[in-house]
């Protein structure tokens, strides 16, 4: 037998799932929708690589945009995608969603003739099947003949190769012919066919998972205890009985006349807004300590806890949570009758799931100017339609860059604004760079945004890929009513990126006309975590050695899952910021540097008055930041063995 790569292969179902993002209209009311990864099996695989596990998923998509969208998230996330053929002639399934209430949820499947029910024993490799540990198929590939050809190679390669066997038996009425097209949100139609189909297959797993439902339909009678009676006597295999909010109940063994018979695990009560995906939150958190050899009552809480956790947010796959998430849940969850409403789940939500989950190091050219690149414009007399394209040059010299300084496989990390720079930002954005993109107005204090108040609408029509970056004009002893004003509009800020789900880069400058000391900023950031202000980066000005220590050991006690500092530049001279290198190089906090003018405005001032040309100018600035990414690294290379230790404020 091969060696063991995967804890799980997934079989069956890749979807998009389009969600109404209005919560309580009709289907026929919605305006607009959010795009998710769906399907049973992708969500199981998605969900149990969130829980630590390493799966692989087994369908095929279509040779179009959502096809790329699905590979893209699963390998995202780290589900294996290597047995993932391809469809030319099919389209990837589509589900789209409303959430009109509590118990309605209008769903229409667009599933004819789709690429995931193409999957043919052709597509099915026996030599990978034996290098996972478990493989999961969902009952919906048992219906066609095609998928069941598919099906039953690898479940004849995985009992070959000693695997663990799981059902969900996953029965959706229309996706067997039983219900309306329009008909989706139905999950229970009795028909003898469907019963006597499944119990010829039931008796090839190790492991079956259900609701009520689905077990009524595979046992051929709406009488639970019955029904479960039925599957055990056609097969020996673990039953998961799932209950709804009541929990679920595990047979391993006789089925007793109550349901109390089983291993009973009692659910956790939440406020439901969408069940859809609940009991693929539910397998993925059961597979996680069913894999991990944990005990049936440890098994069956993750599983109730993570369909808990799922059925309050509004999707299906990025709903699911992560390891670190599941735990915290866990140890609190008497405690937290709204997930969707905690600050401490939303932020690990949020930051554990974060792609990729480790940038490295950060090295930035900065170039969202506004105010003054209009002014150096209005300066030199030049139209300010020309620095459009100057902005344009500079991503082609970040480019040349990174390139020059030897980063053959480090994306170039940029900070570039809409208001000048949308044509450089429609440039760069699905390349992998790391893009920061300004929401302030520049120089004001107290803090107000580019663009208007309404801060959660702009965001809204923003690529998911780009970092908002703020800055803020803030001394912890401001005048109060200054600085409740600038916290305020902070606080708008994050909720409002907790709803987009864009990470958030907060930066940081103490006023010139204000006494400042090693403490001043580490006591601006306590102050914005007290208030719940929790960004997944600072950007801070060069600092003392002592002030690195009063920052690290802040941003330690409240938050250990900040990605960490990237340091500005403030238009110093180029020695002046290589000298601000040596402190925060060796400070383990600091990952990095956005650079800006230091690096480009006597080369803009040159290309501005047709002294430079665009090669010039790309070439001038892509040497001075190749340069700086040199002394950056020389600069970290000798603190490695410096400990900053944290410092209490």
């Amino acid at each position: 037998m091969p060696d063991t790569q995967l804890d799980l292969i997934c079989l069956g179902r890749a979807a998009v799932d389009l969600y109404a993002q209005q919560v309580g209209s009709r289907l026929e009311d919605v305006s607009s929708f959010a795009k998710y990864l769906g399907g049973s099996s992708g969500n199981c695989a998605y969900g149990s690589a969130r829980l630590g596990l390493k799966p692989a998923m087994l369908t095929r998509v279509g040779n179009e945009q959502f096809g790329n969208f699905v590979l893209e998230e699963f390998a995202r996330t780290g589900v294996d995608v290597s047995h993932m053929p391809v469809d030319a002639d099919r389209f990837t399934a589509l589900a789209i969603l409303a959430l009109k209430d509590r118990d309605t949820f209008p769903l229409l499947f667009y599933r004819k003739d789709c690429a995931d029910m193409a999957i043919t024993a052709e597509d099915i490799d026996p030599d990978w099947i034996g290098t996972a540990r478990a493989l999961a198929i969902t009952g919906t590939h048992l219906s066609t003949e095609t998928t069941q050809g598919a099906c039953r190679a690898a479940l004849d390669a995985a009992e070959q190769h000693g695997l663990k066997r799981i059902l969900d038996i996953d029965y959706r009425p229309v996706l067997w012919g039983l219900a309306e097209l329009g008909d989706g949100a139905t999950r229970y139609v009795d028909d003898a066919e469907t019963t006597a189909h499944l119990q010829r297959w039931i008796g090839d797993f190790d492991l079956i998972v259900g609701t009520e439902e689905e077990f009524h339909i595979a046992g051929g009678t709406t009488d639970t205890i019955a029904a479960l009676k039925k599957v055990r006597a056609l097969s020996d295999a673990v039953l998961v009985c799932k209950l709804g909010a009541l929990g679920c109940t595990v047979f391993d063994g006789p089925i007793g006349d109550s349901v109390h018979d089983g291993v009973l695990v009692e659910g956790v009560q939440v406020e439901v807004l969408n069940v859809l995906g609940a009991g693929d939150a539910f397998i993925s958190g059961f597979l996680r300590g069913y894999l991990c050899g944990e005990s049936w009552e440890t098994c069956a809480t993750y599983a109730n806890a993570s369909g808990a956790l799922v059925v309050s947010r509004h999707a299906c796959a990025p709903a699911m949570p992560s390891e670190t998430e599941l735990f915290d849940y866990l140890e609190r969850r008497h405690e937290v009758p709204r997930p969707d409403q905690d600050a401490r789940l939303n932020d690990l939500h949020r930051k554990t799931t974060r792609y990729p989950a480790d940038w490295g190091p950060i090295y930035g050219l900065a170039f969202d100017h506004r105010m003054q690149l209009l002014d150096m414009a209005d300066d030199l007399g030049v139209d300010t339609a020309s620095l459009s394209p100057l902005k344009e040059l500079l991503v082609s010299a970040a480019e040349r860059g990174v390139a020059k300084a030897g980063l053959t496989d480090h994306k170039p990390a940029v900070l570039c604004d809409d208001v000048i720079g949308q044509d450089a930002l429609n440039a760069m954005t699905g390349r992998g760079w790391w893009i920061g993109r300004p929401v302030e107005q520049t120089g004001s204090r107290p803090l107000r945004f580019q663009h208007g108040d309404d801060i959660g609408s702009q965001l809204m029509s923003w690529p998911a890929e780009h970092i908002i970056k703020c800055l803020v004009f803030y001394h912890p002893d401001d005048e109060t009513e200054l600085r409740l004003d600038q916290e305020d509009k902070l606080r708008q800020l994050a909720e409002a990126r907790r709803v987009s789900g864009h990470e958030l880069l907060l930066e940081l400058i103490p006023p010139k006309a204000m006494v400042s000391d090693d403490a001043t900023i580490a006591r601006s950031l306590q102050r914005f975590y007290h208030l719940g202000i929790r960004p997944d980066w600072w950007k801070l000005p060069p600092m003392s050695d002592a002030a690195w220590q009063e920052v690290r050991g802040v941003i330690e006690r409240y938050d250990e899952h900040c990605r960490g500092v990237v340091l500005l530049g403030l238009d110093a001279p180029i020695e002046d910021v290589k000298a601000g290198f040596r402190e925060a190089g060796a400070s383990k906090i600091c990952r990095g540097f956005t650079i800006g003018r230091t690096l480009f405005a006597e080369p803009a001032h040159g290309w501005l008055t047709g002294a430079l040309n665009d090669e010039a100018f790309i070439e001038t600035v892509a040497a001075n930041y190749a340069e700086l990414i040199a002394t950056w690294r020389e600069s970290a290379t000798n603190g490695l063995d410096r400990d900053i230790s944290g410092a209490s404020v």
